[in-house]
C-alpha cells in the first residue's frame, strides 16, 4: 500500500499513459450517521460512480492512484467517509489537501437529519449510535454533530433527509448531480422476434408486426433492419411514422413521470414476427426521435446473433 501512495505523490508510472487526474472526480460520501449515507452511495452507483463503502481517509489517495493507472476505466469515484474520530477527521483534512495539491477534482456530498429524525431511525432498526458508548442514543446523535460541524460547512451539496423517504433522496442526488427532468433517466431499446417469446424484462413493449414484413420481399430477406434498404422498405410503409409520432409521445411522457418518481432507467422492447426487420428498424428509428429530446438511449437487437448462425 505505502508504494502505491508514494506513486500517487511522485507519479514515478509512464504519466504519458495515465489519464489526466484533473479529468478524474472523487466524490466524498459523509454526514450524520442515519442520514442515507448508503441510500446516497447506490444512487451514485446507479449514476455510473465507482463507490467504496466505508474507506479509511488514508486510503483515499492509494484509491485515486488506482483508478487513474494506465488503462483504467474509472473516473468517477465516490467514497462513503464515517469520520467516528477526531484521528479520522485530521486524516480527511490531510487527504483534501493532497487530492488539491494533485489536481483532483474532490466534492463533498453532506446528508444530515434531524435529532428527533435519526433518534427514530435508530430505534426502528433497534442499534446504537456508533458513538454512544455506554451513554444514551441521544449522546452518541450530539458527540458526532458537534465532531461533523466543520466538514458541513466545507460541503458542495447538503441534504437534509428529515422529511423525505429513500425515493426522493434519490431524486434529489439526481437532481444536484445531474439536472433534472427526462435527461436523468437512461433509456435502452431493443428489438425482438415474438416467435422467440416476449421478453420478461421490458417496461414497455410494442408490437410493429401490422407493417408489411421485408421478409416476404426477396431481395430484402438476407437483410436486416440495419440496412438501408430494409429501413427505407419499413419506414416508408403506411402507418409506420404516424405509430411512431404517436409512441415517441407515449414514450416521453412517461418518461418524464419516471424521473419525478425516482425511476432512472427503462426498458423498451420493439417486436416482430423473427426480429431481423421490422423491429431493428423501428427500434433505431425511434432511439434517433428520442435521442433528439435529449435522452441517453442505447439500441441492441436481440435475435441478429441467431442469423449470424445460419
Amino acid at each position: 500500500m505505502n508504494e502505491v501512495r508514494q506513486s500517487a505523490g511522485g507519479r514515478s508510472q509512464d504519466d504519458s499513459a495515465r489519464p489526466p487526474l484533473e479529468d478524474f472526480e472523487v466524490m466524498l460520501i459523509t454526514g450524520m450517521s442515519g442520514a442515507g449515507r448508503s441510500r446516497a452511495a447506490d444512487s451514485l452507483e446507479d449514476m455510473g460512480w465507482y463507490v467504496v463503502d466505508n474507506l479509511p481517509p488514508k486510503l483515499l489517495v492509494p484509491m485515486v492512484d488506482l483508478m487513474t493507472s494506465a488503462g483504467s476505466k474509472v473516473h468517477r469515484l465516490a467514497a462513503v467517509i464515517d469520520v467516528r474520530s477526531r484521528s479520522y477527521f485530521d486524516d480527511l483534512n490531510a487527504v483534501l489537501g493532497h487530492l488539491d495539491d494533485l489536481g483532483v477534482r474532490c466534492r463533498i456530498l453532506f446528508l444530515d437529519a434531524s435529532y428527533q429524525v435519526l433518534i427514530k431511525r435508530y430505534e426502528s432498526v433497534r442499534r446504537p449510535h456508533p458513538l454512544q458508548g455506554n451513554g444514551r442514543l441521544i449522546d452518541g446523535v450530539r458527540k458526532e454533530r458537534r465532531l461533523m460541524e466543520g466538514l458541513k460547512e466545507r460541503a458542495d451539496v447538503v441534504i437534509d433527509t428529515s422529511s423525505l423517504t429513500i425515493h426522493q433522496l434519490s431524486t434529489k442526488l439526481y437532481d444536484s448531480l445531474l439536472g433534472q427532468g427526462p435527461a436523468t433517466v437512461a433509456v435502452h431499446i431493443f428489438s425482438f422476434g415474438f416467435k422467440y417469446g416476449i421478453p420478461i424484462d421490458a417496461d414497455f413493449v410494442a408490437d410493429v408486426r401490422f407493417l408489411p414484413n421485408p421478409f416476404w420481399v426477396p431481395e430484402l430477406r438476407e437483410l436486416t433492419g440495419h440496412d438501408r434498404p430494409v429501413r427505407d422498405y419499413v419506414m416508408d410503409s403506411q402507418g409506420a411514422k404516424d405509430f411512431l409520432d404517436a409512441y415517441t409521445k407515449a414514450i416521453m411522457t412517461a418518461i418524464r413521470g419516471y424521473a419525478r418518481e425516482d425511476k432512472h432507467f427503462v426498458n423498451i422492447a420493439i417486436g416482430c414476427t423473427g426480429g431481423q426487420h421490422r423491429s431493428v428498424a423501428i427500434s433505431e428509428e425511434l432511439a434517433a426521435r428520442l435521442r433528439s429530446q435529449g435522452l441517453d438511449v442505447t439500441v441492441s437487437a436481440r435475435e441478429l446473433p441467431r442469423k449470424n448462425k445460419l
